[in-house]
């Protein structure tokens, strides 16, 4: 019988930071996450157990956070690269490195029109999110928005879909449109100020989804992606994970009153899924 290891990869995952970037009038608060996964010659390593080739994932944790020093100064694109040009260019049984970045948001607290030197409040459940893929056929860097948590109270419909036996669901032309949505995209350069551009975009994501006159859920994740690609020719794709928060109206009539869309139950599960990737044609 013929075995042989197959598709392999091994590094740190969640190597949790927080950094102080001290400016002359004030300080300047970082959270990330930070996984790293590498491929290479590590076949003697599964099947002999040689481990001369091995980086430890606990060197690979410290090599994070001590290169975090110098070179986590900007955006968590810049830093991602850094670190993936650095495990591939000082470990030559690397072929293939991985390394995806979680922020958490952190914004000064500002009272009076005067913003706060080095007060934070949290940014909620939303997360910035990069990754970098690397080789020597070059590599690919993408960027992106994690549970950005959207709503708006109209605007939004859904009618004309499939009505058989098992349908119950009613039409509407007013409804509630929520969703945690998850947007990744992939940029054409690794020479752009990512920081700019990520607060564009997102900007973009929003202002789209908030005036978007909804038909469905659908609908609206591709005018999203669409708006993107139009505004932004530094992206070639965003791929959009929108699963449908459903707001359903609960029924007053049993109670002798109108609910003119103004009493909802908010439901967690079950809930519609809704994917898709808008590309350049």
């Amino acid at each position: 019988m013929n075995i042989k290891l197959g598709k392999n990869a091994y590094g740190k995952n969640a190597v949790n930071l927080s950094k102080i970037i001290r400016h002359a009038d004030y300080h300047e608060f970082r959270q990330i996450s930070v996984s790293v996964a590498l491929e290479g010659d590590f076949e003697t390593a599964h099947t002999l157990g040689d481990n001369s080739k091995i980086l430890a994932t606990d060197t690979q944790k410290n090599t994070v956070y001590v290169l975090a020093k110098e070179h986590f100064t900007d955006g968590i694109e810049d830093f991602a690269l850094y670190l993936s040009a650095y495990f591939l260019n000082n470990n030559p049984q690397v072929t293939r490195t991985n390394i995806e970045i979680i922020e958490h948001p952190y914004q000064r607290m500002a009272f009076n029109g005067d913003t706060h030197p080095h007060a934070y409040i949290g940014g909620g459940s939303e997360k910035h999110t990069t990754s970098i893929v690397q080789d020597a056929d070059g590599l690919v860097i993408t960027a992106g928005i994690k549970d950005l948590l959207i709503l708006k109270t109209t605007d939004s419909g859904f009618e004309g879909y499939i009505k058989e036996q098992y349908t119950s669901l009613k039409e509407t032309a007013d409804r509630i449109l929520a969703t945690q949505c998850q947007a990744t995209w992939t940029y054409n350069s690794t020479s752009l100020n990512f920081t700019q551009l990520f607060g564009q975009i997102r900007t973009t994501l929003l202002k789209t989804f908030a005036f978007h006159k909804s038909l469905s859920v659908q609908q609206t994740l591709y005018a999203m992606g669409e708006a993107v690609l139009q505004t932004y020719p530094e992206v070639t794709e965003i791929s959009l994970v929108m699963p449908n928060k459903h707001h359903i109206p609960f029924n007053l009539d049993q109670f002798g009153m109108d609910n003119k869309n103004e009493i909802f139950i908010a439901t967690d599960e079950p809930f519609g899924y809704i994917t898709g990737t808008v590309v350049r044609g």
